[in-house]
């Protein structure tokens, strides 16, 4: 039976990735206590699994599929790590540098305290950083190696077993730190200080793990008495700024009306904005209804924008609210905000930055007018502009494959340095001239993700035959020196944010969080928080370490093998 499946795997390799895929994406959605290992690392344990039977992928689409991801990761990456450019975000690059340079000098060290060969070391960094795009550029740099190809194919053997056993035990350590650790270490409680830092933002008062059971941003109908002769100005000016008249019905039909238009009774008007300027709404207009009586469905639309003009770049969204007059954004309400497909607390001191997304809620006219002054509107029926991305991973190949002759060594960018380096420079393009190049965040995602999980999935099915090996050459080491390589750049740079540049602990948390790109530790911190405020600050540092962590894999590669 095993014999038959091997032969059946081997012989149909398409079958042999999807198994993975499958399978590897199940195992990640497994929780394990409050941890769950997520797809691209269960993708990785399935494919040592199978790789025992002798299956393998063509390095080709191994190659390609590593392109799009990291690709992708600059694309998206690209908008926000340039608007972070500036003193005020800069400052948090230093937990990126203290990453950075933390891990790269205890690899080194366990490189020799351990006898570690380049595979095994770039394995443990990589794991180190929970980052799979180190892993990637790192694979790369193994095979560009002037060795025989035995030896080149046990190096990235080694180097994906050791990251599989090095990921599973920093991932425990970074969530645990992020979550559990900070709040106990700085001797605080996380919920009281980030409900303080939610006030501080301009949030209200719901209790802590709850979701509000009223929404703040509502839409009511009401049939005009009191408001009778008014004009819709002197209605709106009654109801105060937060509100808006949408729509106006008169008898079946829906008219087009103006500041100026007179309110008549039984006039129906749907009038938008926050609960709390609706409150005095029949006692202005007229008693509320349900909105029925025929002609068309009074409805609202909703369009996600993304921020481009650099004016707007630190401006908070109560400065947005303020400094754009009222007719220019006459009947339009933010009701969502994210950055790098994280969403922000949609309070007034909460800052934006292009390449910052935001949901307006209104109608489609005053959303057609008012989009164009924050940026450019994304396009639902459009999820990916395949020429400008293919043309884009075009240029990244030809960037890798320019090399600089330094001390008699061809240095190059290589694969993975030079899509990213596109990547980066088309999304900060596409910030900038959003006409072209539109990359949905959905089909980002989707590709992205893709991508990574059939690269790991040809590093792990090509590593399998050598997991057992190194496992047992190291034993109980490895794991112990995954808990060393995570938690030693994190604790150092808890004390900096902490003690140097005085963050409260639930940004302290996205710091640390940040630094290693790492979801499942955010995830953890904003459960421990009660609310969203660790993205704040773990945005910003993820934009930086997203750069930066991919390009360690080479580093570590060279620096290793100059070891004694």
């Amino acid at each position: 039976m095993l014999d038959w499946l091997a032969e059946l795997l081997r012989g149909t390799p398409g079958l042999a990735l999807f198994l993975c895929l499958g399978l590897g994406f199940a195992l990640g959605r497994v929780r394990f206590w409050k941890i769950t290992l997520g797809g691209i690392a269960g993708t990785l344990l399935v494919a040592l699994v199978i790789g025992q039977l002798g299956v393998t992928l063509d390095p080709e689409l191994r190659n390609v599929a590593f392109a799009l991801f990291i690709f992708t990761l600059g694309y998206m990456a690209g908008p926000s790590f340039f608007a972070s450019l500036n003193r005020r975000a800069l400052r948090y690059a230093v937990f990126t540098a203290i990453q950075m340079v933390t891990l790269v000098a205890l690899t080194c060290l366990a490189t020799v305290l351990m006898g570690l060969d380049r595979g095994t070391a770039a394995g443990l960094l990589a794991g180190g950083t929970t980052s799979s795009s180190a892993l990637g550029t790192a694979a790369e740099a193994l095979g560009a190696l002037s060795l025989p190809p035995a030896q080149i194919h046990q190096l990235q053997a080694n180097l994906a077993t050791a990251y599989s056993v090095v990921y599973i035990f920093s991932l425990i350590t970074i969530v645990l730190l992020a979550g559990q650790g900070v709040p106990l270490l700085m001797r605080v409680n996380v919920r009281q200080e980030a409900a303080r830092l939610w006030h501080e933002l301009g949030g209200g008062d719901r209790p802590e793990g709850s979701v509000a059971a009223l929404p703040g941003f509502v839409g009511r109908i009401y049939r005009v008495t009191a408001a009778d002769g008014m004009t819709v100005a002197a209605a709106e000016q009654a109801l105060g700024a937060e509100a808006a008249v949408e729509r106006l019905r008169r008898g079946e039909d829906i008219v087009e009306y103006g500041p100026d238009t007179v309110l008549r009774t039984g006039d129906h008007v749907l009038i938008v904005g926050h609960r709390a300027a609706l409150l005095h709404g029949e006692r202005v207009v007229g008693p509320e209804t349900l909105g029925h009586g025929g002609g068309r469905t009074m409805t609202l639309e909703t369009a996600d924008v993304v921020i481009t003009d650099p004016r707007f770049h630190g401006w908070t969204l109560s400065r947005l609210h303020e400094e754009i007059p009222l007719h220019d954004r006459h009947g339009v309400f933010i009701t969502g905000v994210s950055r790098m497909e994280h969403e922000l607390p949609v309070k007034p001191n909460t800052d934006v930055s292009p390449g910052d997304t935001l949901r307006l809620t209104g109608a489609a006219a005053d959303l057609a007018a008012h989009a164009p002054r924050l940026g450019v509107r994304v396009d639902a029926s459009v999820k990916a502009d395949l020429s400008f991305i293919s043309l884009g991973v075009v240029a990244g190949l030809l960037l890798g494959q320019l090399s600089v002759p330094v001390g008699g060594v061809p240095l190059s960018l290589g694969l993975g340095g030079g899509c990213l380096f596109t990547g980066l420079f088309c999304g900060w393009l596409r910030a900038r001239r959003p006409t072209y190049g539109q990359y949905h965040p959905a089909a980002a995602q989707m590709i992205s993700q893709f991508g990574l999980a059939t690269f790991v999935c040809a590093v792990g099915l090509s590593a399998g035959p050598s997991a057992v090996t190194l496992i047992s050459r190291y034993g109980v080491l490895l794991p112990l020196v995954a808990v060393l390589v995570t938690a030693v750049p994190a604790l150092l740079s808890m004390w900096v944010a902490w003690k140097t540049m005085k963050l409260p602990a639930p940004l302290v948390a996205g710091v640390i969080a940040g630094q290693q790109c790492s979801t499942p530790a955010v995830t953890g911190a904003q459960k421990e928080a009660g609310n969203n405020t660790p993205l704040l600050s773990y945005t910003i540092v993820y934009a930086f370490s997203a750069v930066i962590l991919p390009l360690l894999g080479p580093v570590i590669v060279g620096l290793t093998g100059a070891l004694p």
